[in-house]
């Protein structure tokens, strides 16, 4: 029982890294990592290219380039 002159008690602060909540984020990060592994392994990706994109010039020495090159010399 209270009296007037008690003040009112404060609930205890609860500490965010308890053990069970520790040990439902390992549980869930397992399951994830489980489902992960059992999902289907997609094709990988191709790039289509045009026989003219396959034979055009892709790299090109511009100033800005050979200036790169000059500085970043040992």
């Amino acid at each position: 029982m209270r009296t007037p002159q008690d003040p009112p008690r404060n609930p205890p602060i609860r500490n965010p890294l308890q053990r069970r909540d520790i040990l439902k984020t390992l549980g869930l990060g397992a399951a994830g990592t489980a489902a992960a592994t059992l999902l289907p392994a997609g094709d990988e990706a191709q790039a289509k290219e045009s026989p003219q994109e396959q034979v055009k010039a892709r790299y090109r020495e511009t100033e800005h380039v050979k200036r790169f090159y000059a500085l970043n010399r040992l």
